[in-house]
């Protein structure tokens, strides 16, 4: 008997963790249907991000300067949300992107990725292994 209770306790945990991922990746897809870019650090995030049914823009930031990125995803796009990586590498980015946009006039959205960070960071570091982990959980909890 002492031994079900943590395990109950972890798949009553990984639930509550598959919901909670499940609610933050509807609110990513619907705000990307809606138009909002997302910027992300490299091409295996955004195919990440596409296997996981991301229809809209994708931003890639490791491909130009922090402040050409922003002032032209500020002109582009009236929503824009921040998904890099949660590692050292991911906030420094996050941060020097998120100065940039608002000295350009946008209002970043930075709550998904705050919000993901919390949840998975036992778990995985990055936005291009956030699919698998994703598949992986739908698989350990159902759905």
């Amino acid at each position: 008997m002492v031994c079900e209770k943590p395990q109950r306790d972890l798949r009553l945990k990984g639930t509550y963790d598959l919901e909670a991922l499940e609610e933050l990746l509807a609110a990513l897809l619907e705000a990307s249907q809606e138009g909002a870019a997302i910027i992300v650090e490299g091409r295996r995030d955004e195919l990440s991000l596409r296997s996981l049914g991301l229809p809209g823009p994708v931003i890639m930031a490791s491909r130009r300067p922090a402040l050409d990125l922003a002032e032209d995803a500020a002109r582009s796009f009236s929503k824009i949300i921040l998904l890099t990586d949660w590692d050292e590498k991911g906030e420094e980015m996050a941060r020097n992107i998120e100065r940039h946009l608002r000295s350009a006039g946008s209002r970043p959205d930075g709550e998904i990725r705050i919000r993901l960070k919390k949840l998975v960071k036992k778990e995985i570091k990055d936005v291009e292994s956030l699919s698998l982990y994703v598949e992986r959980m739908r698989a350990q909890y159902g759905q």
